[in-house]
């Protein structure tokens, strides 16, 4: 049995590498793991930038990924605490973004600023127990190819956004968003889609 096999059976030594890993009570990693095992661990396409001021709270125990000519802009947030965050190539992640796994981005995917990615929720059944304390359910969000979403949107676990779609600025995407169409509002539908047979983008 290897070692983190071991560790993952034992609840004990389970606990001790958690707490070796992340302060408790904090959704992000010491500054060890931040330095000295996250840069041997996550991918980094070839020019990609992440600026300073990004706050990229990443765990050896999943996995992140940046493709080749992507940006992440300043004051944004990036947590792959409990699902993979893997972006692609030429995509540009705007100033003060929230993406937390598992998300998963194709190639060319704009996202202006004050966006809230989420593949997370809190459980909030159990009455007798507060939120914050509850199981964390997560499921898959994916953002295909193309895809551009305005400023100041929520995108909720679960979603899929199919490629060359617009969200516009604003928007709660609750449901899938189907290829090549517009969608606004709260909760979010579908306004436009493009019709390929006149090559024109027509209202719904």
């Amino acid at each position: 049995m290897s070692l983190l096999s071991t560790i993952k059976s034992n609840p004990k030594l389970k606990k001790i590498a958690h707490w070796l890993i992340i302060p408790t009570g904090q959704a992000r990693p010491r500054l060890w793991v931040r330095l000295a095992v996250n840069p041997f661990i996550h991918k980094r396409g070839k020019n990609s930038i992440i600026r300073f001021n990004t706050r990229m709270d990443l765990f050896p125990f999943k996995n992140f990924e940046i493709g080749s000519n992507s940006i992440i802009e300043d004051f944004a947030t990036i947590n792959n605490g409990v699902g993979d965050v893997l972006i692609g190539n030429n995509c540009g992640i705007g100033l003060s973004n929230v993406i937390i796994g598992p998300v998963k981005m194709g190639n060319y995917v704009m996202l202006a600023q004050n966006i809230v990615i989420s593949g997370l929720n809190h459980g909030y059944e159990d009455v007798t127990v507060p939120p914050r304390v509850q199981k964390v359910v997560t499921k898959q969000i994916t953002i295909e190819d193309n895809v551009w979403i305005g400023a100041n949107c929520v995108i909720t676990a679960g979603v899929t956004i199919g490629k060359h779609a617009v969200i516009g600025a604003g928007s709660v995407v609750t449901k899938d968003i189907p290829q090549f169409s517009v969608a606004v509002g709260n909760p979010a539908r579908v306004i436009k889609k493009y019709n390929f047979e006149t090559n024109s983008w027509g209202k719904i």
